[in-house]
Formats: C-alpha cells, structure tokens, sequence
C-alpha cells in the first residue's frame, strides 16, 4: 500500500482565495492538556485530561496580503475565518479524498519576513483559533468549539456529558 500525497491544495480567508498566493501550512494539532495523578495506592500516575490546549494555525503566503494585515488586532475570538481544502491522491490506485479544514481565530502574529530586491518574500502567520472542524470526503471527522464547550471525534460528542451536567 502508498501513503496518499497532498497533489494540491487551496487556502481561503473569509471566502478571498489565496490560489497561486498560498505557501505552505500547517494543520493545528489536536493536543490534550494532562496533568500526572497518583493517588493511594496506584503503583504509578496515570494522566488525567483536563480538556485541549490552544489550536494553532500555521500559514505563510508569498508577497505581501492587504487581507491579513487589516484583520490585524480583530477583538473578537473568531473574528477570521480560514479554510483549506486539500487533494491527496494514492499512487496504489489513483483515488482522489478531499481533506477540509475550517478554522476560525485571530492572528497572533504576523511576520513580514525579509526584503531583499529579487528575492522571494514571505509573509507567515499563526493564527490561535476558537473554532476547528476537519473533514475527509465529506465526513465529519472532528468538530471542535472551545467557546461553545463542542468536541466531536469520530461523531462522538466527547464533552456532552459535561455540558448536560452543567444544564446546557
């Protein structure tokens, strides 16, 4: 069997495509904040889960973007919203999936990079995100919402236990 590789892949900021713009990315991690617990009696700590550690979203861009720089100090959570759509193909039978990531945030930073006449530019940017869907072949995969206390993997809501015993 082959891995399927990314052929191709489009980046959009609230609906203005980057085609031809769009550099390279990084897809946020999913990481859980644990913390060790040893009570009486257990040969070692176990980790408890505390719930997710911020969403970050990776991106540069080639040239300078007049989009990212006005949306610069956004005061709201989810202020941007940013979308990526990726092609990856399997070399063992030529299938195509789609990968569709949803992220809606703020930009932490933005780097202009170097200018030097004749030389490529590059503008990077992080963006800490609220809000992170990925899907593949139009299926859900995970769905999470900081703010609304949503975390879906798999089409499990892992945290609606805790929003029923909190009454919402």
């Amino acid at each position: 069997m082959f891995p399927r590789k990314l052929k191709d892949f489009r980046l959009f900021n609230d609906a203005n495509s980057y085609l031809g713009i769009a550099k390279e990315l990084t897809l946020p991690k999913i990481a859980h904040s644990m913390e060790d617990w040893r009570g009486a009696g257990m040969l070692g700590p176990v980790k408890i889960d505390n719930g997710l550690e911020a969403i970050e979203f990776e991106w540069s861009l080639g040239g300078h973007d007049s989009i990212v720089v006005r949306q610069a100090g956004l005061v709201t959570h989810d202020g941007a919203m940013l979308r990526f759509i990726g092609a990856y193909q399997s070399d063992a039978d030529g299938a195509v999936s789609t990968i569709e990531a949803v992220v809606r945030g703020r930009h932490q930073e933005i780097d202009f990079g170097k200018a030097k006449t004749g030389d490529d530019t590059e503008l990077k940017i992080k963006t800490v995100c609220s809000y992170y869907t990925l899907t593949a072949d139009g299926e859900e995969l995970f769905a999470i919402d900081l703010v609304g206390g949503v975390y879906r993997a798999g089409g499990i809501d892992r945290w609606a236990d805790i929003r029923a015993a909190l009454g919402s």
